[in-house]
């Protein structure tokens, strides 16, 4: 029986996650809310980019972003293996505050090689993202 993403368990993609290095340093973490995955980026004062703003530092949302769509697909997809970006193009729509942040991913289509995802992150509310992720990405193939 083929397991759905709906019946993965936190602790299963919080696996998934160890394998990434900078998901390590980052401290990315998953929340389950019902069959929703949304992926959690803690603060720290690690990853703020300008301290007079106390921004946080763009590449760091963008790879928390890339990261989110990266499990999600390897979840939906039941692989071992991650997608790699092809194309990605990041929408930075407001600061990043020193504070939790928040993302979910989208699949918006997916071939046999390459899938459409789109990615939301957001702070204080899901209708206010900071920053949205589009990008292109190759599937991976589990031998």
């Amino acid at each position: 029986m083929t397991k759905k993403s709906s019946d993965f368990t936190e602790s299963e993609i919080a696996a998934r996650l160890d394998k990434i290095p900078y998901a390590k340093f980052l401290n990315i973490r998953p929340l389950l809310m019902g069959t929703e995955l949304t992926m959690v980026m803690p603060y720290s004062d690690d990853i703020i980019g300008n301290p007079l703003l106390k921004a946080l530092h763009g590449g760091s949302v963008s790879a928390f972003m890339e990261i989110t769509a990266i499990v999600q697909l390897a979840i939906e997809n039941q692989t071992v293996q991650f997608a790699r970006p092809v194309g990605v193009n990041i929408d930075y729509l407001r600061r990043g505050r020193p504070q939790d942040t928040y993302a979910r991913a989208v699949i918006m289509r997916q071939g046999s090689r390459v899938a459409n995802v789109q990615v939301r992150a957001w702070q204080r509310s899901f209708d206010e993202p900071i920053t949205v992720l589009h990008g292109h990405f190759m599937l991976a193939r589990d031998t």
